[in-house]
């Protein structure tokens, strides 16, 4: 990881080896998302990644519509992860309508447009 050149490049070269890391500021403990080279929380610039545990809740969802020749209607949510951070993305794997607020997801490395991205599917149990 060491080679990328800011924390955009980190991130998606992370996600590209199928992690997904999260920036944690070494001065005040927080996680934060988007990446960035100050933490939002006290502009410190220590900044460390570490692993995303994975496990988080639908904060925020709605349904894009499209004709079904042009994909069909898909989710976009945002997520609240365990760490604290919040993330825009989708639920796969259930009807976009059936992704309510406060359903327990889980994170995993997929694709969106030909690229690696940050997904979640409904956490079991």
């Amino acid at each position: 990881m060491q080679d990328a050149k800011g924390p955009d490049q980190l991130f998606q070269r992370a996600l590209a080896e199928g992690e997904i890391l999260l920036p944690k500021c070494d001065d005040c403990r927080a996680y934060h998302f988007f990446p960035r080279v100050l933490c939002p929380h006290c502009h410190g610039t220590a900044i460390s990644w570490k692993q995303a545990g994975g496990k988080g809740r639908v904060h925020t969802t709605t349904v894009v519509r499209r004709k079904p020749e042009r994909g069909g209607d898909y989710n976009v949510c945002v997520v609240e992860l365990d760490e604290g951070v919040r993330m825009m993305s989708r639920v796969e794997g259930i009807a976009p309508g059936e992704v309510v607020i406060d359903m327990p997801v889980t994170a995993f490395v997929g694709e969106a447009e030909g690229v690696p991205a940050v997904l979640f599917k409904p956490s079991e149990g």
